[in-house]
């Protein structure tokens, strides 16, 4: 054991020689040592620059980006690589009912890199500016209508420097005479709006659209239920989301991100407010009986107050058992002026009244068991009944919560097909950021599924590609990690090489074999003693054996020679069985290990 002991307290010690030693490298690396040798210097040089060469790992797989091509039929499709803003349109707008300063749509909007781009080439629309208000759009090839196809919104966004509250959401604009891009703002008529908001530790992914009441004509904005995912890490991870949003014919509803379900449901029961009202409604004209008795428990009428019972009584009283503990002392103030305290130079008497010394606990009774006047101390009074009420029994004139009557609902609609929504001819971004570059690209609206898996493949999923092969492996991690803090290497020496040496320690230590010392202290047979004694105890029947075969032989001889001398022999051979039994018994007894004398070597 405690050669276990020293092979692990060695090994921990070899780790922490190594880290000591990689630190003296570095420091040797930075002070320029003086050599000891130009050719060992040499020398040295070559074999590092030999194992610098095979030991290198071997370079990241280069991902070339192509800018990606619709491969089907879309209503919009958009990836900036082109460098410009062709096609988009600035808002000039202002928003109502705000000051002057803050009111006007003048955040920046540029085409860029992305920051700290894996790609290069690969181009998107960046939010310049913080704490302004944003405002671009964009015309569709074609208006979308709600039919038969479904819809499928797809764009990727990169928080470049995280969020701190802010949206990078889009909104699809309706189709309106009115519409005018360059007027374009808060208050413009959208059909969905679709994608990640966050202020504060309130993190969203939002899907929301604009219902048309059938029966008066007015839209209601009806939100989709929170998803159940951990958000947050799309917003403070500082990588590139992808957001897509499907919508079917059937009214169900998809919202993926980085091509993984987060959200589902039916436009007809997962959205709030719901999208149709209920058939009845409560009678707003409708009033509560005055006589209407909604106590299901009332104070019983015939209950009397017990003639004993007292109201005055308090809840405490002193304890009269209580005894003043010795060495009170009952003429020392529990706080005394300050004796080191000093009136300030500047206290002004006629400003600041007398001055007085500051108090502080009384030091003479620091020992004692306390100062000033002794009290009994107050306990529960066991007379104590407060005051009385009487008890309450079951109201028979109980009717029940009142609640208005029923009537059918004058605004009621049933909309079987809200999938089928108002047309939109355009898709902006209206938004207010706290914080700057916030990354837009690739941004399409298909029907077909298959048609944005490959546009996501062509743009969202080579970002992904390039980034994880720039990524270092999990080892390469580690190495790099433990370059920075050669603490480190102590760690991975203990929670990798010692588990190891401690299994092939206790595995392969096999058991320990008693010495001959050890048996000399007891009474057990040595192993070769034993041995031994097995050994002559065959032999000895062997030859026991052998002699009754002959005495066997010798009889049958005798018998043929002399009948008259076989009575004679049997009866020595009866003799003989008769002392045989007790001969037996103490070889036995003289068998034994006990009273067998121990073997010299």
């Amino acid at each position: 054991m405690e050669l276990k002991w020293l092979l692990s307290v060695t090994l921990l010690a070899v780790g922490i020689l190594a880290a000591q030693a990689h630190d003296m490298d570095e420091d040797s690396d930075a002070d320029d040592v003086v050599d000891i040798e130009d050719d060992l210097d040499d020398g040295i040089e070559e074999v590092e620059e030999s194992k610098s060469e095979t030991s290198s790992p071997p370079p990241a797989p280069k991902v070339t980006y192509r800018p990606p091509v619709p491969t089907g039929e879309v209503y919009f499709a958009e990836s900036f690589d082109k460098g410009t803003l062709d096609g988009w349109v600035l808002s000039r707008a202002k928003k109502d009912d705000t000051d002057d300063e803050i009111s006007k749509y003048d955040g920046k909007w540029e085409v860029q890199d992305m920051k700290d781009t894996k790609l290069p080439g690969d181009k998107g629309l960046v939010l310049i500016t913080r704490a302004k208000h944003h405002a671009i759009s964009s015309k569709l090839s074609k208006p979308f209508v709600f039919d038969t196809k479904p819809l499928i919104v797809q764009y990727e966004v990169n928080f470049q420097n995280g969020i701190e509250c802010g949206g990078a959401y889009v909104k699809l604009l309706s189709k309106t005479p009115e519409l005018s891009l360059d007027q374009f703002h808060d208050k413009t008529p959208y059909t969905i709006m679709f994608g990640p908001d966050k202020c504060g530790e309130d993190y969203k992914l939002h899907f929301i659209f604009r219902h048309k009441n059938p029966k008066t004509g007015k839209y209601e904005e009806k939100h989709a239920k929170r998803p159940d995912a951990d958000l947050k890490s799309y917003f403070t991870d500082k990588k590139t989301h992808l957001y897509t949003l499907v919508l079917n014919p059937d009214n169900s509803f998809e919202i993926l991100v980085d091509q993984t379900v987060v959200n589902s449901g039916n436009l007809l029961n997962d959205m709030s407010p719901p999208v149709n009202p209920p058939r009845e409604i409560e009678d707003p004209n409708d009033q509560k009986p005055e006589d209407w008795d909604e106590r299901p428990k009332i104070p019983d009428p015939d209950a009397v107050k017990p003639d004993d019972w007292d109201e005055d009584a308090p809840a405490k009283i002193a304890d009269e058992n209580a005894v003043k503990p010795e060495g009170w002392l009952d003429d020392e103030p529990e706080y005394v002026a300050d004796p080191d305290a000093e009136k300030p130079e500047d206290w002004d008497e006629d400003m600041d009244g007398e001055w007085e010394a500051p108090q502080i606990a009384n030091p003479k009774c620091e020992t004692a068991p306390g100062c000033g006047t002794w009290q009994r101390p107050m306990i529960d009074n066991p007379n104590y009944k407060g005051k009385w009420k009487p008890p309450m029994i079951d109201n028979v004139n109980y009717q029940g919560i009142w609640k208005p009557r029923k009537i059918p609902n004058p605004d009621f609609f049933e909309d079987l097909e809200p999938f089928k929504m108002t047309p939109f001819t355009a898709v902006g971004l209206e938004l207010w950021s706290m914080t700057s570059d916030i990354f837009f690209d690739n941004f399409i609206i298909c029907t077909e599924r298959a048609v944005a898996d490959d546009w996501a493949s062509d743009g969202w999923g080579l970002k992904k590609a390039a980034d994880g092969a720039a990524e270092p492996g999990v080892v390469g991690q580690m190495m790099a990690a433990a370059e920075e803090r050669p603490w480190l290497w102590v760690v991975y020496i203990l929670t990798v090489a010692l588990p190891v040496f401690l299994v092939v320690l206790f595995c392969c230590s096999g058991k320990k074999q008693p010495s001959a010392a050890e048996y000399k202290k007891t009474d057990a047979p040595q192993p070769d003693v034993m041995d031994d004694e097995k050994e002559e105890e065959k032999e000895k029947g062997e030859k026991e054996e052998e002699e009754e075969e002959e005495e066997a032989n010798e009889g049958k001889l005798g018998s043929d020679a002399d009948p008259g001398n076989a009575s004679q022999e049997e009866e020595e051979e009866e003799e003989e069985d008769d002392r045989k039994p007790a001969s037996e018994e103490e070889e036995t007894v003289n068998r034994s290990p006990r009273n067998r004398k121990p073997r010299k070597d």
